[in-house]
C-alpha cells in the first residue's frame, strides 16, 4: 500500500499536468480562430457599409436605389446588380466582390485634400489597425469611401456618394457606424451602427432597420431660417432629438437635421449626436471640396 502523501501528490501532479494540457489546446485554439473570427468582423463591416450605401439590405440581399429613392430588391449578375422581383440572399463572395468594386478607400486631410493609399505611400493594412478603436476622424489622413456606380467599369465614372466612418460613446461603451453621404455632401443616403454593447430593446436599436430609416434625406449641415445654407460655418451633424422632431422643431430648419428619439435611450442618443458632430466637423474641409465639384459640374 503506498503511503497517502504520495497518493496525494500524484493527484496535485495530474491536475497541474491536466490544467497545462488545456491551457495549451484553448491557446492553440484561441491562435487558430483569430484569423477567422476578424475576417467574419471584417465582412460584417463591409456589409454594414454597404447598408448605409443603399446597396445591401437589413435582410441579406442586394438593393438598388433608383433615381426618385426607391429600393428595388437587386440580385448579383455578373459583376453588377440588376432590378429582380426574386429576394435572393447575396453570398459572402458575392458580397465582398460587389464591395471590393464599388466601395473605394480614400484619405483626407484638413485641406479638404483626397489621396489614396498609394499616393502616399501609406500601407492601408496598419492604417486601419492603428486608427480601428481611435477613430478615423482622428487621424492626419482621414478615412472615406467613394461609392463608385453600378455598372461593368464603375473606376471609370464618377462617385454617386460617399460613406464616412463613424465612432462616439453610448451609454455603456464605443459605439462605431457609418453614414453614407450624397454626392451635394450634404444630405444623407443612410447609416448603420455595426459594434455597439448598447442597452437591448432601448439603445440597441441603433442598429434597428426602422430608426436607421429615419435618416435618409436629412441633411447634415443645419440650415439657417432663411432657407439657404453657409456650409463653411453652418453647424454640423444630426441631432437625435428626446421625443419626436415633429413636436421638438415643428417645421423650423432644425427638423431637417434631426431625427426622433428612442424611448428610454436618452443617453444612447446623446451619444449618437456627439458622434455625428464630432466626427462630421473633422470632415468638413472634405465636405467643402465636394460641394465645390458638385457646383463646378453643374
Amino acid at each position: 500500500m503506498q503511503p497517502k502523501g504520495y497518493s496525494d501528490f500524484k493527484t496535485i501532479q495530474f491536475m497541474i499536468i491536466l490544467s497545462v494540457v488545456c491551457a495549451v489546446i484553448l491557446s492553440i485554439l484561441a491562435a487558430l480562430l483569430a484569423e477567422p473570427k476578424e475576417l467574419a468582423k471584417d465582412l460584417d463591416r463591409s456589409k454594414q457599409m454597404m447598408m448605409a450605401a443603399k446597396i445591401f439590405s437589413p435582410e441579406g440581399n442586394f438593393i438598388i436605389r433608383e433615381s426618385e429613392g426607391k429600393i428595388t430588391p437587386a440580385i448579383f449578375d455578373n459583376g453588377i446588380l440588376t432590378p429582380s422581383t426574386e429576394i435572393k440572399t447575396a453570398s459572402n463572395k458575392e458580397i465582398l466582390e460587389i464591395y471590393n468594386k464599388r466601395l473605394i478607400p480614400s484619405l483626407t486631410n484638413d485641406k479638404g485634400e483626397i489621396k489614396s493609399f498609394q499616393d502616399i505611400g501609406m500601407d492601408e493594412t496598419k492604417y486601419l489597425s492603428e486608427y480601428k478603436k481611435l477613430g478615423y476622424y482622428r487621424a492626419p489622413w482621414k478615412l472615406f469611401y467613394e461609392i463608385l456606380p453600378n455598372v461593368e467599369n464603375p473606376e471609370k465614372e464618377k462617385p454617386i456618394g460617399y460613406v464616412i466612418p463613424v465612432n462616439g460613446f453610448g451609454l455603456w461603451d464605443a459605439i462605431y457606424g457609418y453614414i453614407a453621404i450624397e454626392p451635394d455632401a450634404n444630405t444623407i443616403i443612410g447609416i448603420s451602427w455595426y459594434d455597439q454593447k448598447e442597452t437591448p430593446g432601448l439603445g440597441a436599436n441603433i442598429t434597428e432597420e426602422p430608426w436607421q430609416n429615419l435618416f435618409p434625406g436629412k441633411k447634415i449641415f443645419l440650415e439657417s431660417p432663411n432657407g439657404s445654407t453657409d456650409f463653411i460655418s453652418a453647424p454640423i451633424g444630426i441631432t437625435v432629438v428626446k421625443g419626436k422632431v415633429a413636436e421638438v422643431y415643428g417645421a423650423s430648419p432644425k427638423a431637417k437635421s434631426a431625427v426622433d428619439g428612442m424611448a428610454g435611450a436618452t443617453l444612447t442618443g446623446n451619444g449618437v449626436t456627439d458622434a455625428y458632430k464630432q466626427v462630421l466637423s473633422a470632415y468638413r474641409p472634405l465636405l467643402l471640396k465636394l460641394q465645390n465639384k458638385k457646383q463646378n459640374v453643374k
